[in-house]
């Protein structure tokens, strides 16, 4: 990817937060040779849908990235998110303070794994969708910060029904203007990587090209709100469960047959 970019590369504001306690729920297999959560719904929750599921920078074996797949889980959706950094996790660079350990390049890592999923990545959507996809299944996909451009690059095809991110990094103007079907965008009021400017920019570019987009914005919180926060304020808490809702939310209306009536954005 080359800029100009709107949502700017992870920085040092992708690091920081609080993790999140609890016992995920799902299991980890391979799809495509490639280190794969797998957050299932019971039987009596599905609704035959999947979401596919873009990390940040601290991936699949985080807990709080799994403890929100789970979420997903139980909301009817199967949830499926690949390891995007082959084993090489972030934390295996950082201390017990999660403070950057001598000499760890941060930018050259993410660019580095950034080259690789951006090549593995559709692979393993397609081998995904082969093994755990019927003829009558939808889907839908949801990035965090470092996951965001998949997001995008999904919703230029036609793999997915609808899209989803939060806090953005790695975005380009061309990402917006490609979009072929809706996008939620649920953003800080405080954001490095995605401030005022370039988010009005992008929201220009979608309405110029009558897009189908929502924008969530949220007061008082910065990058890294709806998977690092600290879930003992009670407005941390409060937002970072209505960003998830709403993503959920709209994934059950484009997903659903309410949606059926409105035409594709070409």
């Amino acid at each position: 990817m080359t800029g100009p970019y709107l949502a700017k590369p992870c920085g040092d504001c992708c690091l920081g937060g609080h993790l999140h306690e609890g016992e995920p729920r799902g299991s980890t297999e391979k799809i495509h040779d490639i280190n794969t959560y797998v957050a299932k719904p019971s039987d009596e929750k599905s609704n035959g849908n999947i979401v596919l599921f873009f990390t940040d920078v601290y991936g699949i074996f985080h807990n709080n990235n799994l403890l929100i797949m789970d979420t997903f889980a139980d909301a009817g959706y199967l949830c499926l998110a690949l390891d995007f950094f082959q084993g090489d996790n972030l934390m295996n660079y950082r201390d017990e303070n999660r403070k950057d350990l001598p000499g760890f390049d941060f930018k050259a890592w993410a660019t580095k794994n950034m080259e690789w999923a951006m090549s593995a990545t559709p692979k393993w959507i397609e081998a995904a969708k082969e093994k755990y996809g019927k003829e009558e299944t939808k889907y839908a996909c949801v990035g965090y910060c470092f996951g965001a451009p998949f997001v995008c690059q999904e919703l230029a095809k036609d793999t997915v029904s609808a899209g989803a991110f939060a806090h953005p990094a790695f975005l380009t103007e061309k990402h917006f203007s490609d979009l072929k079907h809706p996008l939620l965008l649920s953003c800080a009021e405080d954001d490095w990587t995605f401030g005022d400017d370039q988010r009005h920019q992008a929201e220009a570019i979608m309405k110029k090209d009558k897009k189908r987009y929502m924008v969530q914005l949220f007061s008082g919180v910065k990058h890294g709100f709806a998977l690092r926060c600290n879930l003992d304020d009670p407005y941390e808490k409060f937002v970072k469960e209505q960003s998830l809702s709403g993503m959920l939310q709209y994934f059950d209306f484009w997903l659903s047959g309410s949606a059926d009536k409105f035409i594709k954005v070409n």
